[in-house]
């Protein structure tokens, strides 16, 4: 990538979040209750989708990725933040700073499309259940995860490497508890003013055409609903929607504050709340958000707490 001798040695230096709370023991406490709790939800959403043969239909295999990018998203930056806390430093060295923006960029775009995605999946359940085992056959939904996968990758690759291209002479300093494209360029002691353009396009972009296939897709499921009579039609139809909105809704709110608000609106303290709400507190919230309501997910985890080896126990 060209990167120079001096920028490969060097390490930069995270402001943690703890540092500017009043109480960083508390927080650290509610932040390591949160990450627990996200990692145990959704780890054990992806048990039960892979183990109860109820589950395996097309929605939970497009939720199982969803829980597998929420298990990631924690992963990446948590742990890290809790060390530096710990041992009362920093440091992130240059490489693992290019860890934390691949991955991230990479989860962050993966899953966005991901969520659009749902939606029609959503939209043919109530539009064409008659044609839903066609629609969504076992290659449409592999390609679908696919393809969020690879628009991840790519969009990794090219922000990942654009971004540690910069030099960073002056302070490495990085004004956020985890390594995000915008902190980092703040830094640098070149001229990112056109990157930086080319990346709020982007991340228009990115947002966008995917809020454009949720908003098509449940503006056609509403439709649908409002034609039905049965009232039980009309709850079955809401209970299977409800969850996938109230998930949009917590990622793509994040999402446009931090790509599409104009940088001269924030605030480093508002991007780290905003930070920790997406990369923390949706991964935590999405497996409750999807199993309170849903009678198939408790019936497979009755199941398996049934089962005799757990029993003996």
């Amino acid at each position: 990538m060209g990167f120079s001798r001096q920028e490969l040695a060097s390490d930069f230096i995270l402001v943690g979040l703890f540092s500017r709370s009043g109480s960083p023991q508390l927080l650290f406490f509610l932040v390591a209750v949160m990450f627990i709790m996200g990692l145990l939800g959704n780890t054990t959403l992806l048990f039960l989708i892979c183990v109860d043969s109820w589950l395996h239909t097309p929605m939970y295999f497009l939720l199982s990725q969803l829980s597998l990018f929420d298990v990631g998203f924690p992963l990446v930056t948590i742990p890290k933040m809790a060390s530096d806390f710990l041992q009362g430093e920093g440091s992130i060295s240059f490489g693992g700073c290019a860890a934390q923006i691949f991955f991230l960029t990479l989860m962050g775009v993966a899953e966005g499309i991901l969520l659009a995605l749902m939606s029609y999946d959503r939209y043919v359940a109530v539009c064409h259940p008659l044609q839903y085992s066609l629609l969504m056959r076992r290659q449409m939904c592999l390609l679908m995860v696919i393809s969020s996968w690879l628009a991840g990758v790519l969009n990794a690759c090219i922000q990942t490497s654009i971004t540690l291209h910069f030099p960073y002479c002056a302070s490495h300093t990085v004004d956020h508890f985890f390594c995000e494209v915008p902190a980092l360029l703040k830094l640098s002691c070149a001229d990112t003013s056109t990157y930086e353009l080319a990346l709020s396009t982007s991340g228009v972009l990115i947002l966008v055409l995917p809020l454009s296939l949720i908003a098509t897709s449940y503006g056609h499921v509403l439709g649908a609903v409002l034609r039905m009579r049965s009232e039980e039609a009309h709850h079955k139809a809401f209970t299977t929607c409800s969850s996938h909105i109230t998930a949009v809704g917590l990622f793509y709110g994040a999402a446009v504050f931090m790509y599409m608000v104009p940088g001269a609106y924030h605030s480093p303290h508002q991007d780290n709340m905003v930070s920790l709400f997406y990369s923390l507190i949706t991964p935590t919230l999405n497996p409750l958000i999807y199993s309170l309501r849903n009678r198939e997910v408790w019936m497979a985890l009755v199941k398996v707490l049934r089962r005799p080896g757990l029993r003996a126990k």
